[in-house]
């Protein structure tokens, strides 16, 4: 089953926010409930969030009354700003619904509503079977990189979870496993929202591949222990230098991961690159409700004073600097990544 899918008029999502613990498949029938959705987080990772806000557009296309093609094109565009509002550091999500956008602005003035409404629940749906197969891509160049008996720290979740299926970095680790290498996972459990703990640990279970929770901070034991060989992580937005926006923690494990020699590989499709920032000090980052970090409980008690106040940024920046390679659909960019970043975005490896 695909992580968000169009089904019987509907956009269906898998509930994130519950698993490990239940399982349940959400539907969607109005743009406004899907912003919503990604912003309280039922569905997260970059390529899904584009994914989710694709399919929203076309609802949206669906809930306007306009029998005209310029009156829904107009719909379409105040229904794009709301989606892009739900989640500012993800790329994938103002990419996605400018993609739709522009293919709805270029035959306004030539099909009847109808047809537009079509054309953009179509492009949402070449959207989402694209990310499979560029997932699919990228798991193959990954893979290379990984050695029979690696132990791999994974951050965050970045699973068919976090795209519309196969997933990014742990696509990687998932299609290293279906070789017949035998690998080992360390998955930093991600505070305060524990993306690692509760769904990497879930779907390397559904993979039957062998794994360990770890605190987030016992990353750097392991590392300067000489018990890890690879990093891989996800990114939701790179800038063109290299710098990478991901999970907040990322930026740590990097750190520990250069100093003790051990190589990090960002997973991004090319998506996910945005060129026209210079450098990863622009990248927009989320900070989300204290009440993520406060609500936290151990043995069934919260563990932050009545009073307390709390910081929850959602994401932090690794520059390039700590970064081994960059893998793409299109291959493995080295540094400098200025250029070769560039290269696999148009396609010229």
């Amino acid at each position: 089953m695909r992580t968000v899918f169009w089904e019987n008029n509907e956009l269906k999502m898998i509930d994130q926010r519950i698993l490990p613990g239940r399982f349940e498949v959400l539907a969607y029938r109005g743009h406004k409930e899907v912003a919503v959705a990604i912003t309280d987080m039922v569905v997260r990772g970059a390529p899904a969030i584009g994914a989710a806000a694709a399919f929203g557009l076309a609802l949206a296309g669906y809930e306007s009354a306009s029998s005209s093609s310029s009156g829904l094109v107009a719909d379409l565009q105040a229904a794009s700003a709301a989606l892009k509002a739900a989640r500012p550091t993800a790329v994938n999500l103002a990419w996605a619904v400018d993609r739709l956008m522009a293919a709805a602005s270029a035959v306004s003035g030539e099909r009847s509503a109808d047809e537009i409404r079509q054309l953009v629940l179509d492009e949402a749906q070449k959207l989402a079977d694209e990310d499979v197969a560029i997932n699919k891509r990228m798991a193959e160049h990954g893979a290379a990189l990984i050695n029979d008996g690696d132990t791999i720290i994974h951050h965050c979740n970045t699973g068919a979870l976090a795209t519309v299926d196969w997933g990014t970095a742990l696509g990687v680790i998932r299609t290293a496993h279906e070789q017949g290498k035998k690998i080992h996972v360390f998955v930093d459990e991600t505070r305060p929202r524990l993306q690692g703990a509760r769904l990497t640990a879930w779907e390397l279970e559904q993979y039957g591949i062998p794994y360990e929770i770890i605190s987030d901070n016992t990353a750097g034991y392991f590392l300067k222990a000489g018990k890890v060989q690879k990093c891989f992580v996800g990114s939701d937005r790179t800038a063109a230098n290299g710098d990478v926006a991901n999970k907040i923690g990322t930026y740590m494990l990097a750190l520990a991961a250069f100093d003790n020699g051990v190589p990090f590989y960002p997973v991004v499709p090319t998506s996910t690159v945005d060129l026209s920032l210079a450098h990863g000090d622009l990248i927009p980052i989320e900070e989300r409700n204290p009440q993520e970090v406060l609500g936290l409980e151990f043995e069934g008690q919260r563990v932050a004073p009545q009073n307390a106040k709390a910081r929850n940024i959602a994401f932090d920046v690794t520059p390039n600097r700590l970064v081994t390679g960059i893998v793409t659909e299109n291959g493995v960019a080295y540094p400098p990544f200025e250029v070769s970043l560039k290269k696999l975005v148009e396609n010229k490896p």
